[in-house]
């Protein structure tokens, strides 16, 4: 976890997961792959890559597109709901689903309209986890009746990995949210937070890669 202070003196969380050929996916996705198409050397006078990749790998933003097949492509959506306050809430360890008592510590008149839920002591950066813990539907539809725009979670999954239905991302599709999935909240205190995770203008894409940071609040 990267911690840096900027010019305003204020700390930037990194919570994006490193991207590269061993990077975690969904088994059967598509993983991290790079080749060179132009190096350094006489006649050329840079390196320029080309890049293959599920848009899932690492911290990534979901778009309707992925669960819904006549769903928005995440070039298309509004970009307010990943970039604003957001409340950090721990739930460690607490089973196959977060319910919504594993949250219900944190949840108060002020709760910000993004939430962040970290299940993980250590996010496995390195290797994939078919016993993610995911979010109940019910939990993410209460968070939707106190104005939530946007779940995220340190998982690679709002679903349980051998879901077929994926109830909560059902809910996500009718509710209108927005969802983060993949991040990094290893070293990150439950509390609220600026969210900073900007997803690319992919125009017929599913879902993008972010890079995701938290900012403390002034």
């Amino acid at each position: 976890m990267l911690v840096q202070p900027t010019p305003a003196g204020s700390r930037l969380w990194d919570i994006s997961p490193p991207v590269h050929p061993g990077s975690p996916v969904f088994p059967g996705d598509t993983r991290y792959s790079q080749q060179w198409s132009a190096t350094i050397g006489p006649g050329c006078p840079v390196n320029v890559s080309a890049i293959t990749l599920s848009p899932h790998v690492g911290a990534h933003a979901d778009a309707p597109l992925h669960y819904d097949a006549g769903g928005a492509s995440v070039g298309d959506l509004p970009l307010d709901p990943f970039l604003g306050p957001c409340r950090v809430i721990h739930a460690i360890g607490r089973g196959p689903l977060i319910e919504w008592d594993h949250v219900a510590h944190a949840i108060d008149a002020h709760l910000p309209r993004r939430v962040l839920v970290r299940t993980y002591e250590r996010m496995p950066v390195d290797h994939w986890d078919g016993a993610l813990t995911a979010y109940a539907p019910d939990t993410i539809a209460r968070l939707a009746d106190l104005g939530v725009l946007l779940v995220g979670i340190d998982t690679a999954s709002i679903d349980p990995a051998n879901s077929k239905t994926l109830d909560s991302h059902q809910v996500i599709r009718q509710r209108g949210l927005r969802v983060l999935e993949n991040l990094v909240l290893d070293e990150v205190p439950e509390g609220d937070y600026e969210l900073i995770a900007l997803p690319l203008k992919l125009t017929t894409a599913d879902a993008s890669p972010v890079r995701a940071v938290l900012r403390a609040l002034a």
